[in-house]
């Protein structure tokens, strides 16, 4: 497993599903312990010139809080990421994830929600503003399949509820991704690349995978 090298395609084919959950695992930790790995990030701008070869893809939320290389102290070309505010799909990021992983050889993909997410509370608010309204309809079906108890609100007041859609969206973007994409859902059965959930706390700075 290369954590400190520009990744090439030699080191990319050495990368199982499993080593690059793990590879993402440990660099959070690093994240979190203030031990980050030393790069020198103009010359792996130099070494990925004429190509990438990234071992993960990350889904993720556009929140200015979850830089994602910088949590998981990935470096330049380490791996690709899709960002929309709720971390949802469409026929445009699974494009995307499906270039990444069939096309550019990634072995894992990461859908990552986060707590806080403003943009499920929006969803939990029924939010209703231009093009966020629609948006934000891609979420309700989590919002919809959250259960509370007697006289729990649900709506963006109640910090549990808004982070229980948070991670009911990650399980469902999973779902969506292997039956929305065949060209994916093939992969995965075939063990060519993993599926994973995980959840950033905005708090602490750790990730949870599931």
């Amino acid at each position: 497993m290369n954590n400190l090298n520009t990744q090439t395609k030699e080191s990319q084919l050495g990368i199982k599903p499993g080593d690059a959950k793990e590879m993402l695992s440990l660099g959070n930790d690093r994240f979190l312990q203030g031990n980050t790995l030393n790069r020198d990030l103009h010359q792996q701008v130099k070494d990925t010139t004429t190509g990438q070869y990234p071992f993960a893809a990350v889904l993720s939320c556009i929140d200015s809080r979850i830089p994602t290389e910088v949590i998981f102290d990935q470096g330049v070309g380490d791996i690709f990421n899709a960002r929309v505010a709720g971390n949802f799909v469409n026929e445009d990021i699974l494009g995307s994830l499906e270039f990444a992983c069939k096309l550019a050889g990634s072995k894992l993909i990461v859908v990552m929600g986060h707590t806080s997410c403003g943009a499920v509370k929006g969803a939990c608010d029924n939010a209703q503003l231009g093009n966020l309204t629609q948006m934000l309809d891609k979420i309700q079906p989590a919002v919809k399949a959250t259960t509370t108890g007697e006289g729990e609100e649900r709506n963006s007041s109640n910090k549990s509820f808004v982070n229980r859609v948070a991670e009911e969206n990650v399980r469902r973007t999973i779902e969506n991704i292997k039956s929305m994409s065949p060209v994916l859902a093939e992969m995965y059965d075939n063990k060519e690349i993993d599926i994973v959930g995980a959840m950033y706390d905005v708090a602490s700075g750790k990730v949870t995978f599931s």
